[in-house]
């Protein structure tokens, strides 16, 4: 007869801790977020120390808030505050992670995801109970979010880094190809590639309008030329040996059908042509990833974005944690056969996938 498992009192403890770390850090989230927005790490750290009133006036915001903001500020060990509670300082060591300075590697962006989830709790509730997912309208300031989740990840690296992972791929660009961004949202890498190549002709395809809109406007106020945005969906994707390079950035795991969609990409590509694909870097198996240092927020990102996106649309619910394994299965069944793995040094997050049709 197997004896009941029960819980010792070390461990019970240990858990205790875990939860008191979780309402902390879900709080620090928030609260990180808004400093993020409101400019007030910028402002921070542009001076020695400063009280909630000096700290205010700089920001432009009102001292009561900030006042309570820098309290859960200084008790989560972010900010630091004096003896008498009234001077706060950011410390030196804290300062690339939450302003601009840190360039990428500054986090404080990534907590807005956080507060965007919880504005979706109950239409999520309801999807756990009856099925289905929440379509892209749901979600309040996405396209903000992502535009500066990708010029931070992806514009950063682009051409130093990304680009070159594509054996000859800068030198045509230079030459003038036919390249496509297919989920492309507000068009960030297009808009760069279309300036530093203006030989090359390109076009980006997003499911949204919205995003479509400020990137078509967007190039017109740079009177760009050679990029053009359009309303697609990808799985509608309908042409044959089109372009020279196509990309997409953190994009396949959100689709309805992300097998239509990369078989419409193989067919889309030119005989010799180039597709890259960025994607979370992550184990198609749960266990692999006990040790992924983001395990937990991406599986979160999944549920309450990636993967209830793709279902409201009937699709398959991938989910940003589908993983390496069944990237390269699905890959393969799209019809590539050659394909290369790169992670950067400097992003351990991310997976490139460099196909040759």
């Amino acid at each position: 007869m197997c004896n009941a498992h029960t819980v010792d009192v070390d461990t019970g403890e240990q858990f205790a801790q875990v939860m008191l770390s979780a309402l902390n850090g879900g709080s620090l989230a928030v609260m990180i977020s808004i400093g993020h927005q409101t400019g007030l790490f910028e402002a921070l750290a542009e001076v020695q120390h400063a009280t909630s009133h000096e700290l205010a006036a700089r920001a432009g915001l009102n001292e009561r808030y900030v006042r309570e903001w820098l309290g859960a500020l200084v008790c989560a060990r972010v900010v630091e505050v004096d003896a008498t509670s009234t001077q706060y300082s950011l410390p030196p060591a804290h300062r690339p992670f939450l302003t601009k300075q840190g360039g990428s590697d500054n986090m404080a962006g990534f907590t807005q995801y956080v507060a965007m989830f919880g504005r979706v709790e109950q239409g999520i509730l309801n999807c756990f109970r009856r099925g289905g997912g929440l379509d892209y309208d749901a979600f309040e300031r996405f396209h903000d979010i992502m535009a500066e989740d990708s010029g931070q990840s992806v514009l950063t690296s682009l051409f130093d880094h990304i680009l070159p992972l594509a054996d000859g791929l800068v030198d045509r660009l230079q030459a003038g190809i036919d390249v496509l961004d297919l989920g492309c949202g507000r068009g960030l890498a297009l808009l760069e590639m279309a300036e530093r190549y203006p030989r090359s002709r390109f076009t980006g395809y997003d499911l949204c309008e919205a995003p479509i809109a400020e990137a078509t406007e967007a190039a017109r106020q740079k009177a760009l030329s050679n990029v053009r945005f359009e309303q697609l969906d990808a799985e509608k994707l309908a042409l044959a040996d089109s372009f020279d390079f196509i990309a997409t950035f953190d994009a396949i795991h959100d689709q309805a059908r992300p097998d239509v969609v990369l078989r419409n990409i193989h067919t889309a590509l030119r005989p010799n042509g180039c597709y890259l694909m960025q994607d979370i870097d992550a184990s198609s198996h749960v266990r692999d990833n006990i040790e992924h240092p983001l395990g937990t927020f991406l599986y979160t990102i999944s549920t309450m974005h990636c993967m209830t996106v793709s279902l409201a649309r009937g699709g398959l619910g991938l989910g940003t944690m589908w993983g390496r394994q069944q990237a390269l299965k699905m890959l393969h069944a799209a019809g590539f056969s050659r394909i290369t793995e790169h992670v950067l040094p400097h992003d351990q997050q991310n997976r490139y996938y460099v196909l040759n049709k």
